[in-house]
C-alpha cells in the first residue's frame, strides 16, 4: 500500500523538476472510463461475444481483418474511434499539464495509446510521441500511397451486439480502396510509421535540450507487456515515478506508486497543495 512518505517523495521530485517527461500506457485512460483493451477485465467484459468467438485482443488488432472481413475490422476499430471521440480526459491530465507548464523547460509525452487523449487535454501535438500511431489518422489498405491523412468524422453505424460496421466504410481518397487506421497492429507489415517517426525525432531533439537538467519521468499505466514505454522511462536520467496498480516496481531509485493513474495524480497533487507549491 502506498504511504504518505512515497507520495511526498513523488511530490518533492515533481516540484523540483526542471523538465518533466510523461510516459503512458493503457492504464492512463482507465480513470476516464476507457477500458484497458489489453486486459481481460476491460473490453472483454463489456463485449463478451469476442471471448465467445475465441478472439483475443491480438487476434482482432490484426490487419488481416481489413482484407478478410472489413465490417469486423471497422467494427472493432470504429467502436474504439467513437469511444475515444466522446471520452473526456480525466482531471489527471490537467494536473500533468500544469506540472509540466510550471517546470523551467518544456516537457514531452511518450505514449503507446492511440486514443488522442493527450491532445484533447490540451497538450501540444508537437510535444507528443505516439509510438503505436493514432486512430484519428488513416492510411490506404493497399498501399497505393505513402500518405497519411486525418480521419474525417466517421459516421458509419456499428451493430452494438456483434460490433460489425454497417454502411459506407472509410476509403482512400486517391484510389477508392478501403482505408484503415494509421495504427500499428499485430503482424503489421504495412503500417506507415512516417508520422510516428517524425514525432520520435522531435522527442530525441527534446532530449538534447534537457541534457544536464533535473528531470522527472512520470510513467502511468504501462505494464511490463508495454516494454517500449517502460524502457523509455527507465533509460532517462533523473527520477522515475512509476504509477501502476499491479506492477509498480522499477529499477533502483524508482518511486513506486501501486495506484491507478488518476488516484495517484490527485494524491500527489494534494501533497503539493498542502505544501503551498
Amino acid at each position: 500500500m502506498t504511504n504518505r512518505l512515497t507520495l511526498q517523495q513523488a511530490a518533492t521530485a515533481i516540484v523540483a523538476a526542471e523538465s518533466i517527461l510523461i510516459t503512458a500506457g493503457a492504464g492512463m485512460g482507465v480513470g476516464s472510463g476507457l477500458p484497458d483493451f489489453r486486459g481481460h477485465q476491460g473490453f472483454w467484459k463489456i463485449h463478451p461475444q469476442y471471448a465467445a468467438e475465441g478472439l483475443s485482443f491480438s487476434d482482432l488488432a490484426n490487419p488481416i481483418w481489413f482484407e478478410n472481413d472489413p465490417a469486423k475490422a471497422w467494427g472493432f476499430y470504429g467502436y474504439r474511434y467513437q469511444l475515444y471521440q466522446k471520452t473526456i480526459p480525466h482531471p489527471g491530465f490537467a494536473l500533468l499539464k500544469c506540472w509540466q507548464d510550471k517546470a523551467q523547460q518544456p516537457g514531452f509525452v511518450v505514449t503507446s495509446n492511440v486514443d488522442g487523449q493527450f491532445q484533447k487535454a490540451g497538450f501540444s501535438d508537437e510535444r507528443i510521441s505516439e509510438c503505436h500511431g493514432a486512430i484519428h489518422y488513416l492510411q490506404c489498405t493497399v498501399s497505393c500511397t505513402d500518405e497519411i491523412w486525418t480521419a474525417p468524422e466517421l459516421r458509419f453505424d456499428i451493430d452494438p451486439q456483434q460490433l460489425l460496421a454497417k454502411g459506407d466504410l472509410p476509403i482512400c481518397p486517391r484510389c477508392g480502396e478501403l482505408a484503415r487506421p494509421n495504427v500499428l497492429m499485430f503482424g503489421d507489415r504495412d503500417w506507415l510509421s512516417t508520422r510516428s517517426d517524425q514525432q520520435r525525432r522531435r522527442f530525441y531533439e527534446w532530449e538534447n535540450t534537457i541534457a544536464g537538467k533535473k528531470t522527472v519521468t512520470i510513467e502511468l499505466g504501462a505494464g511490463s507487456t508495454i516494454g517500449g514505454i517502460r524502457r523509455t522511462g527507465a533509460s532517462m536520467p533523473g527520477t522515475l515515478i512509476r504509477i501502476n496498480p499491479r506492477e509498480a516496481e522499477g529499477p533502483p531509485g524508482t518511486i513506486s506508486l501501486a495506484m491507478g493513474a488518476l488516484e495517484a495524480l490527485q494524491a500527489i497533487d494534494a501533497v503539493i497543495q498542502d505544501h503551498g507549491d
